[in-house]
């Protein structure tokens, strides 16, 4: 596992907007030195998707960080659910408003954030669209991380690529 866990963190800190998925790819996680599967929502029962503990950190609010020091967490991306992080074996949770940042899949109102790394929300797409009847928001978001200017991994709250949020709401928005 040793060999599995190094290309990981290798290839994750080159582009960690990888087009293959490392979490389906191995269909399990390396957190901690320790091996996870992501769990159930301790909520809304929904499959989480694991995340890195130092992204959990980086978006708790400061009188919260000594109680997620430890633990694997998994990310909770159901709209209506207000559980963020948790952690099923812990019996451990966060919420929307234990976190510092909006979380764009739980947001209701607008902005809603997309892209965590460069700012874009929707509002920025519906302006595009508003004004070309086009956005050209995913390419110039693709070419900063082809140039490896992002940080997804740890910037966005599910610890991962914005770019599938981002071209849902293109579609979604060129829809209206």
């Amino acid at each position: 596992m040793r060999n599995e866990e190094s290309f990981v963190t290798k290839n994750k800190e080159m582009d960690c907007c990888s087009t293959i998925d490392v979490d389906e790819t191995l269909a399990q996680v390396v957190t901690n030195g320790a091996m996870t599967k992501p769990e159930s929502c301790v909520r809304c029962k929904a499959k989480g998707r694991a995340v890195s503990p130092k992204t959990v950190l980086l978006m708790l609010k400061p009188d919260l960080l000594e109680h997620a020091t430890s633990g694997s967490y998994s990310f909770c991306a159901e709209p209506d659910c207000p559980v963020v992080y948790f952690d099923e074996a812990e019996d451990r949770h966060f919420t929307v408003e234990d976190l510092r940042f909006r979380v764009g899949p739980k947001a209701k109102d607008d902005p809603i954030p997309l892209c965590y790394c460069f700012g874009f929300d929707d509002s920025h797409i519906r302006e595009e669209i508003a004004q070309s009847g086009r956005t050209s928001i995913p390419e110039r978001i693709s070419k900063l991380i082809r140039e490896g200017l992002c940080a997804c991994d740890t910037r966005n709250p599910a610890g991962v690529c914005c770019l599938g949020e981002v071209n849902k709401a293109v579609k979604r928005l060129t829809e209206k």
